[in-house]
């Protein structure tokens, strides 16, 4: 039976790249892991190549619980990687490659949970459902939102999931802090159009459509946002506090934040909504004024948040910018605390007695989403012990993305125990 680290690597040296050929062989070398182990997978694409493979594994309940995880990657410039980044080199005790955290790693701990308890004839303690995705480093139009649509039938019994991104480990000051998370931030990414009058660059501008743009896309990014504490992020707040010993200042929260250091990672994004300027695009001569101008942003916005974010982008963008959306997905949150939380916690500290579970909202986006518009509370669980000089966020779109073989190990015996009970 291969190990964890060898199916990372197998999965690393397929290239999934989003856009790119899809995913395909990949799902395909997935299906055949499964099938060898006594599974029926479902392999399906929404488009030709871009595949996605679910499986489920029967249980002591019917109450089912779903492990997801996507196929597909980031763009990797080879020119800039120590090592090919679709090599899956294992070396320097990591497993190499785009993907190996973001997050081929944790699909690779998956299938090493459930390989292992299949060879050992033993029987999870309530029935799973395994998906791995395509597309969810775009919109998830050819992954889970197809998945939920065309294929609802296959999460029939299911009420929670874990996927990306949390269980892994902070390291500061002595304290080895695990993150599991109970929401994340809503998605709002927006195409903005401003409309002028063309005319030659030489004289004075009637209305200047670029001009336009450029001073709204300014006031969005200097407007500096206020804090939200919703009740997940404070109940962070006070966990860390505890483990510290220090009390955080809740009135000064960014430079708590930067106090903190890897811990303050943990809430450093996550206590206010953010509207980034990413894309540009206007005219098409240097002497020529455009008759239009337009813009693409990266919103996010915290749970029960979006109304009042709307309508602060709409106020600093102003009467002339018109903005549409690319992607707009709700920010999903599950019960905190509940004893689901507490199993994945206690699974954890099972396996590292120093472990300090907390509560954690995620600042981007997973395909949790997706799955959260058919009622499935999505918690973010792929569980890894990190060395404290690895920066994990870092490592998410980063170069030279690399996974610890003993991190994803300790993964594989977390999910074992939380499936097995």
């Amino acid at each position: 039976m291969k190990g964890v680290a060898e199916i990372c690597s197998d999965l690393i040296r397929f290239d999934t790249t989003n856009p790119g050929r899809g995913e395909r062989p990949a799902a395909e070398y997935v299906a055949g892991l499964l099938a060898d182990a006594g599974l029926e997978p479902v392999v399906f694409e929404a488009a030709p190549g871009r595949a996605t493979v679910v499986a489920r594994v029967a249980g002591d309940s019917p109450d089912a619980l779903l492990v997801h995880g996507h196929l597909d990657v980031v763009p990797a410039d080879p020119a800039e990687w120590r090592m090919h980044p679709f090599s899956g080199e294992i070396t320097d005790g990591c497993v190499y490659g785009r993907g190996a955290v973001d997050m081929k790693g944790s699909c690779a701990m998956t299938l090493a949970a459930v390989l292992g308890m299949a060879a050992r004839g033993e029987r999870p303690r309530r029935d799973l459902v395994l998906a791995f995705l395509a597309d969810e480093e775009a919109t998830g139009d050819h992954g889970s939102r197809h998945a939920v649509t065309a294929h609802r039938e296959l999460f029939d019994g299911v009420s929670e999931a874990i996927s990306e991104s949390g269980g892994f480990s902070v390291t500061a000051g002595g304290h080895r802090v695990y993150p599991i998370a109970v929401g994340e931030r809503g998605t709002a990414w927006m195409r903005l159009t401003a409309r002028g009058v063309a005319g030659h660059g030489s004289r004075p501008p009637v209305d200047n459509p670029v001009a336009t743009l450029a001073h709204a896309l300014s006031r969005l990014a200097a407007h500096r946002w206020p804090v939200r504490l919703t009740p997940p992020v404070a109940a962070l707040l006070e966990s860390l506090s505890e483990i510290t010993g220090q009390p955080i200042d809740l009135d000064r929260l960014d430079e708590e934040a930067a106090r903190l250091g890897p811990l303050g990672g943990l809430f450093s994004s996550q206590i206010r909504n953010s509207a980034n300027p990413t894309m540009l695009e206007a005219g098409y001569k240097v002497n020529v004024v455009p008759s239009a101008a337009h813009a693409h942003v990266d919103g996010r916005y915290l749970p029960g948040q979006r109304e009042e974010f709307l309508e602060t982008v709409d106020r600093l963008l102003g009467p002339k910018v018109a903005r549409e959306f690319v992607n707009l997905e709700d920010a999903p949150d599950v019960p905190y605390p509940s004893p689901f939380f507490d199993e994945l916690a206690g699974a954890l500290t099972a396996e590292d007695p120093l472990a300090r579970p907390v509560p954690y909202v995620m600042a981007g986006g997973t395909d949790a989403k997706s799955f959260a518009t058919i009622g499935i509370r999505g918690y973010g669980f792929a569980p890894l012990m990190l060395r404290p000089d690895l920066d994990y966020f870092g490592m998410f779109h980063g170069k030279d993305e690399r996974v610890p073989v003993e991190g994803l190990e300790f993964g594989v015996r977390v999910l074992t125990r939380l499936l097995t009970g």
